[in-house]
C-alpha cells in the first residue's frame, strides 16, 4: 500500500492496520492469478457437452460429442446448463478463497 506522506499510513489509520491492509492487497493480488490459472469444468446431457472456465470466469474450451450436434435448440441448452454450471464453481471457489483472507490477516468481518 502506497501513502501519500512517505511511509506513513493516513490520518486514523495505525501502521498495525496499514500493514494488515497491505497484507490483504498482496493476498487479493496472488489469489486473483492462481484463480487465473484454474480451470473448472462442468458436463451436460450425460456427458455431450462440456464447458471448461477460467478462474476468471471465462469460457477456455467448449466439448462436444459428435451425437449431440442432431439437435440445434437441445444442444444450445446443454450448453448454457455446462458453462452456467462451471460458471458457478468458479465463483463458488473464488468467493471462498476471498472469504478466508479477512481471518487469515486478522480483518474480522469479510463475510463476503
Amino acid at each position: 500500500m502506497t501513502f501519500m506522506r512517505g511511509n506513513r499510513p493516513p490520518p486514523g489509520m495505525n501502521q498495525g492496520l496499514a500493514e494488515r491492509m497491505q497484507k490483504l492487497q498482496e493476498d487479493m493480488r496472488a489469489m486473483h492469478e492462481a484463480l487465473a490459472a484454474e480451470r473448472f469444468s462442468a458436463t451436460a446431457g450425460g456427458g455431450a457437452v462440456k464447458v471448461t472456465v477460467s478462474g476468471q470466469q471465462r469460457v477456455v474450451a467448449i466439448e462436444i460429442v459428435s451425437e449431440a450436434l442432431g439437435d440445434g435448440a437441445l444442444l444450445a441448452d446443454m450448453i448454457v446448463v455446462a458453462t452456467n454450471a462451471a460458471l458457478e464453481e468458479s465463483q463458488t471457489v473464488a468467493a471462498e478463497r476471498l472469504q478466508a483472507l479477512g481471518p487469515a490477516i486478522g480483518l474480522p468481518g469479510l463475510g463476503l
